[in-house]
């Protein structure tokens, strides 16, 4: 693997302790869904191949996730276990040294996949479920603390109470993932094991994701790991333009590099090699790391 943490041995599963400012952890997307807004891994051997190509690529965590984000057809419990769990169970089997993350706001199916080898909760709709953080405060896993707005899961954004470039979206979104972490050591989890992501795109205008991203140090300063969830959303794409989730990479490493120096602990990310680059190349002009190979003028 990529990276500082590469040095943690391959025998031992990834720690969150090791994602931190200056040394950010990389999350790997694997979606088992059929209708993902940019890529998915619809089989099981497709999601264990992507899983190859990212580990091999520099991705310490893998999210699994069995269910679109946006709208669509509706997945039941059941069957979004079926996805997801065979796929967990297999990943940590073959790469023990990996983290895996579950992509989900149920407790049944964090319940399932932390029996399955799930180390990370990754609630991307805010604690809808608060029976989440106790699933897993009873299995000592981490859980990411998101923001919405108050959306319920799988709708979008529309003419929400920010208004066009409110900067009470820092405000409203700061105060929600704090109130959500509080929540989750209440139930019992660890504070080493929550995470905090402001969520873009999630209940917010372009305007709102953009400030998020601006203001992102307010975060950090939390002393929470922060998560940044911006691979090729639809923010990216309008910032550049009417760009289509296909055409979103340059934009999306740009955006990465800055919350990198911004502080941002992990990454989730589709581009796995574009991102350890721009992790590396960021650190070293940051100076929180050395360049790897120096051998320009010295010889």
């Amino acid at each position: 693997m990529r990276g500082d943490s590469s040095a943690v041995p391959e025998t031992e599963r990834f720690d969150l302790a090791h994602a931190r400012p200056g040394n950010p952890a990389i999350m790997a997307v694997i979606n088992r869904t059929t209708d993902s807004f940019y890529e998915s891994a619809a089989t099981h051997d497709e999601a264990i191949a992507a899983v190859e190509a990212a580990a091999t690529v520099g991705a310490h965590i893998v999210d699994i996730g069995g269910v679109r984000a946006g709208r669509g057809r509706e997945i039941s419990v059941s069957e979004e276990i079926d996805r997801v769990c065979p796929t967990i169970e297999a990943v940590a089997s073959s790469h023990p040294h990996m983290l895996i993350s579950v992509d989900t706001w149920r407790h049944e199916v964090a319940e399932a996949a932390c029996r399955a080898g799930a180390g990370l909760l990754n609630d991307t709709w805010a604690g809808v479920d608060p029976k989440l953080a106790e699933v897993a405060a009873r299995h000592d896993v981490g859980i990411v603390c998101s923001h919405t707005g108050g959306l319920d899961p799988r709708t979008d954004a529309h003419r929400n109470r920010y208004g066009l470039q409110a900067g009470d979206v820092v405000d409203s979104t700061l105060s929600g993932v704090i109130e959500l972490a509080e929540a989750a050591r209440a139930a019992g989890v660890p504070e080493d094991r929550i995470i905090i992501d402001p969520t873009p795109d999630f209940g917010k205008n372009t305007y709102h994701s953009l400030r998020l991203l601006r203001e992102l140090e307010r975060f950090t300063a939390t002393g929470y790991p922060v998560l940044l969830a911006i691979s090729r959303k639809d923010f990216v794409g309008e910032a550049i333009g009417d760009v289509a989730p296909q055409d979103r990479l340059f934009g999306t490493i740009a955006a990465t590099a800055l919350a990198i120096e911004k502080g941002a602990a992990m990454i989730r990310t589709h581009d796995v090699r574009a991102t350890a680059d721009a992790i590396d190349v960021t650190v070293a002009i940051t100076g929180e790391a050395a360049p790897k190979h120096t051998v320009r003028g010295l010889r």
